[in-house]
């Protein structure tokens, strides 16, 4: 009888469960779009019952589209959004206020007041991380202040603190298990990279009770066992990851200078830096890449908030097409030096600006421009963004990747990709399996199941569907990479 893992990738707009055999094939996917709620400006807030019930639909419905027993399944690998921030009592499970979601920015005062107090080189040495509301550390303490109750019932030990991926492993084991793994763990800002423990000092700077906090195992691990109540069979939880470090395994880097960008919600950069952990000069995060036998894998990594979630709000905000597949040939129809820039700070500007309050902008616009212009200005932004990462990563590391290896969503655009190439100037690797997300939490549980005994065995397995190189010269480059750089400096708040 076949054997089968089952990733579940709880992402910021859907939750999917996808079922993997063990040379890495989707074997069936099933997916459940997420409701968004934005109760104010610049806020983004989940259901956590919304993410409960859609990671088991989905789990569900993937075992019925595949014709599988759960008895077929050997094991289940998580991946999640990472830094949304849930506070739960520890007695029935019931979250005490929704899910704020990484990209909320209602704590953007009180992380200045932290930076105006100097707090940030203390926090950057022992986390790899900036203060930016992106984090989970002052959402979780906005909570605790601003739900009644929730700081004194925090303090006596009733309520527990996690990202997604400790919510889910809590409620499927039925309150057995409050654990995370490294990677998550590296995003919370209470988490030292070097040390690999929750650390005290950043605790009480952010005022956190220390016994919220879940237990931080390897990616790969024993992370409890899934009831049998919610598939008919009870199953091990054993690979757990970040979903950007989870695609840095699925990518098969493993290797220091090897990267890939992940083009989902956001866009994510992130290279291998191997056993040492690498400071950035240029305000790009320092994490751990993943984490095996104890010993951590680290990375560093360029963060984008806003990527395919350009093309849903000029899809669902402005109406301009009605299916993202569109878009590629709406973007074949412009010129190539058409004038338009779209820069998507909805949310803020991420790497390397961490300006929050910075807002989105249409800049550039003639008589002449249509739709499709407005388009192809959306999907470079996303080119032009990860070219502003590349600039600082090959500066921090003083390396430049012939290449770069691609997932998500928006790749299967080769329009896109090629102006990628464009912006880059390296050779961009699109993978034969798009899914590399959910493939790294099923290679991270295959890897604590036996299904692969080295790192070695899973970096045969991955596979080039196409590579894109550059086509325009340096000097048209150049001049578009410089329109994009004005068009940001537009919207910066400072």
């Amino acid at each position: 009888m076949s054997s089968f893992i089952l990733a579940i990738d709880q992402g910021t707009t859907s939750s999917r469960a996808i079922l993997f055999d063990r040379q890495g094939q989707i074997v069936a996917i099933a997916q459940q779009e997420l409701p968004q709620h934005f109760p104010r400006d610049g806020w983004l807030e989940h259901d956590p019952e919304d993410i409960w019930d859609s990671v088991i639909a989905t789990c569900k419905e993937v075992l019925v589209k595949a014709n599988v027993s759960a008895l077929q399944v050997d094991g289940i690998g998580i991946t999640n959004q990472r830094e949304t921030t849930l506070v739960w009592d520890k007695a029935t499970g019931q979250p005490v206020y929704n899910a704020i979601v990484w990209q909320d920015r209602r704590t953007a005062e009180r992380c200045q007041s932290f930076r105006d107090q100097g707090y940030t080189e203390d926090v950057q040495a022992k986390t790899g991380l900036l203060i930016d509301p992106y984090f989970s550390a002052t959402k979780l303490a906005w909570i605790l202040d601003n739900v009644e109750g929730a700081r004194g019932r925090a303090e006596r030990g009733e309520l527990a603190f996690g990202t997604v991926d400790s919510f889910l492993i809590w409620r499927l084991t039925g309150g057995k298990q409050h654990v995370t793994d490294a990677t998550n763990a590296s995003r919370t800002a209470l988490f030292n990279i070097h040390t690999q423990q929750w650390d005290e000092s950043l605790l009480t700077m952010f005022n956190v009770p220390g016994n919220m906090l879940p237990e931080v195992k390897d990616s790969s691990d024993d992370f409890g066992v899934m009831e049998a109540d919610w598939l008919g069979e009870p199953l091990p939880i054993a690979g757990v990851a970040g979903d950007q470090q989870a695609a840095l395994v699925g990518q098969a880097c493993f290797q220091p200078g090897m990267g890939k960008s992940t083009y989902g919600t956001g866009c994510f950069m992130i290279v291998n830096t191997g056993e040492s952990p690498a400071l950035s000069r240029n305000r790009l995060l320092t994490t751990i890449g993943y984490r095996l036998n104890g010993k951590p894998t680290y990375a560093m990594e360029g963060s984008i908030f806003v990527a395919g979630a350009t093309v849903q709000w000029l899809r669902d905000g402005l109406n301009l097409f009605a299916d993202a597949a569109e878009t590629e040939a709406l973007a074949e129809k412009t010129r190539s030096g058409h004038s338009v820039y779209l820069v998507p700070a909805f949310t803020g500007l991420g790497a390397p600006h961490w300006d929050p309050k910075a807002r989105g902008a249409i800049l550039g616009l003639t008589r002449d421009t249509g739709i499709a212009e407005i388009v192809a200005a959306g999907l470079q932004a996303v080119c032009y963004q990860t070219r502003d990462l590349q600039h600082c990563m090959n500066d921090d590391m003083d390396v430049t990747p012939g290449n770069l290896r691609v997932d998500g969503g928006m790749v299967k655009n080769n329009w896109v990709m090629q102006f990628l190439a464009d912006m880059l100037n390296v050779q961009v690797d699109r993978p034969t399996i798009l899914e590399t997300t959910a493939l790294g939490a099923a290679y991270l549980a295959g890897l604590r199941l036996g299904w692969y005994e080295t790192l070695e065995e899973i970096e045969q397995l991955w596979r080039c569907e196409k590579s894109f190189t550059a086509m325009i010269q340096e000097d048209t480059r150049e001049q578009l990479y410089q329109g994009w750089l004005d068009a940001v400096s537009r919207v910066r708040s400072t």
